[in-house]
């Protein structure tokens, strides 16, 4: 397999792959080149703080107290001025949706964990956990197992 890449300010972005047959890769790559928005990071707030955030380092988007909140790895919690549902299409795939008001970067989820309720949390690598609803558990679980 060859790799090529043209960086050329003047031109028109494109990916073009050249495949023998469709594969997980392919499929990857197309995920991923349409999920991109063109932008990796969002601005976040927090007292009289601005900050880029990479979604990367995001491990949680959530409503909180009636605020669009984003959880970075260290913990910390940043006010953010999008509605969860135009997060949701600006985010990358690996951002899941686990409960009707929070969005999950899935690569920073470090576990899942029942509780007593007979429900599911979401532990983060930082400690944060949220619950995740019983249908966004089912569509996770096909989503690991597939």
């Amino acid at each position: 397999m060859k790799y090529k890449l043209i960086i050329d300010k003047n031109a028109e972005e494109e990916i073009i792959a050249t495949v023998h047959a469709p594969s997980l890769l392919t499929q990857q790559i197309e995920n991923l080149v349409c999920s991109f928005s063109g932008t990796d990071s969002i601005i976040g707030y927090r007292n009289d703080e601005m900050r880029k955030l990479i979604f990367s380092e995001i491990e949680c988007i959530t409503i909180l107290e009636r605020k669009v909140v984003a959880v970075d790895t260290k913990g910390n919690q940043y006010r953010l001025r999008d509605s969860l549902r135009d997060l949701e299409e600006i985010l990358p795939s690996y951002f899941i949706r686990i409960n009707k008001s929070s969005l999950a970067n899935e690569h920073r989820i470090e576990r899942f964990e029942a509780v007593v309720s007979g429900g599911v949390d979401a532990i983060f690598r930082c400690g944060y956990k949220e619950y995740v609803s019983r249908r966004c558990f089912a569509e996770i679980r096909r989503r690991y197992e597939g």
